[in-house]
C-alpha cells in the first residue's frame, strides 16, 4: 500500500523475465563462453609453439592443417612427437569450438529473421551487428523502462551521488546493474564513434573530449554509453532514430 501511495523507498520491485525470455538469453551467453574458450585454445597453441621459436602459425586459418604439417623450428628440426600430438589435439578442440560458435550465430540469425523483434530493429542501425543486437535485446530491452534513469541504473551506468552535511560528492557509476549489458554498452560506444561519426552523440563526445586522452576520455566514453543506451531505448520503444544516425542500406 505504501508503494502504491508513492513511497518508493519501502521496497524494490523486481522485474522477473518470463521462462521464454530467460531461455532466449542462453544463446548469447553460450556464445560469450565459447568466445572465451576460443581465446584460451589459441593462446595455448601459440604458447606451446613459442617454446620452440615458432611465431607465425595461425591456428584459426582454414589451411591450418597443411601449415601444421610444414612446421619446423628455427634450426630446421621437426616438432617432438609428444608436443606435436598435443598441439594437434589442441587445434582440433579449437576448431570444434569455432564450429559451435558458427552454429550459435546461425541460430541467432534465424531467430532474428523470423521474429523481427527488438534485436532486428537494433541491427538496422549501422555499427550494431548480430551479437550486440542480440545481447541488448535479450539482456536490456526485454523489459519496459519508465525513465532514462531506470535504463542507466539497470546497466550500472548511473551516477552515485553522496552527501554528508554540506559536503556533496559524486562517487562515480554504481556498477550495480547487469554486467553483461554494461560491457556490451561500453563496447558499442566505441563502435558507435567509428561507424556513426556524424551522429549527434558522436559530435557531443568529440566536442567534450577534444584532444583529451587517458582517464578523462574513458570517463566520457562511459557517459556516451549511457546516453547511447537511452537513445536506443527510445528507438526500440518509440521508433525514434537517434539524431544523425545512419540506417543500413
Amino acid at each position: 500500500m505504501a508503494l502504491e501511495r508513492g513511497e518508493a523507498q519501502v521496497c524494490r520491485v523486481v522485474h522477473v523475465p518470463s521462462p521464454e525470455q530467460e531461455d532466449a538469453r542462453r544463446r548469447s551467453r553460450e556464445r560469450a563462453r565459447l568466445v572465451v574458450e576460443r581465446g584460451q585454445h589459441v593462446s595455448r597453441i601459440k604458447g606451446l609453439l613459442m617454446t620452440q621459436g615458432i611465431r607465425d602459425f595461425a591456428p584459426t586459418r582454414r589451411d591450418w592443417q597443411a601449415r601444421f604439417e610444414g612446421l619446423r623450428t628455427p634450426d630446421g628440426q621437426e616438432l617432438a612427437p609428444c608436443l606435436r600430438a598435443e598441439v594437434l589435439r589442441e587445434c582440433r578442440r579449437l576448431w570444434q569450438v569455432l564450429e559451435m560458435i558458427a552454429e550459435v550465430e546461425t541460430e541467432q540469425q534465424a531467430v532474428m529473421a523470423a521474429e523481427d523483434g527488438t534485436a532486428a530493429r537494433l541491427a538496422r542501425l549501422r555499427g550494431i551487428g548480430l551479437t550486440f543486437a542480440t545481447v541488448l535485446g535479450n539482456e536490456v530491452f526485454f523489459r519496459a523502462f519508465r525513465t532514462r534513469r531506470e535504463v542507466g541504473s539497470y546497466l550500472g551506468l548511473a551516477p552515485s551521488p553522496w552527501q554528508s552535511g554540506g559536503v556533496r560528492r559524486d562517487q562515480g557509476i554504481a556498477k550495480a546493474g547487469n554486467p553483461r549489458a554494461r560491457r556490451t554498452a561500453i563496447e558499442l560506444a566505441w563502435l558507435w564513434l567509428r561507424h556513426q561519426p556524424g551522429s549527434a552523440l558522436a559530435r557531443w563526445f568529440h566536442a567534450r573530449v577534444g584532444t583529451g586522452t587517458g582517464r578523462f576520455r574513458r570517463i566520457m566514453l562511459v557517459a556516451l554509453a549511457r546516453k547511447l543506451t537511452v537513445a536506443l531505448w527510445r528507438y526500440v520503444s518509440l521508433g525514434t532514430v537517434p539524431e544523425g544516425a545512419v540506417l543500413k542500406v
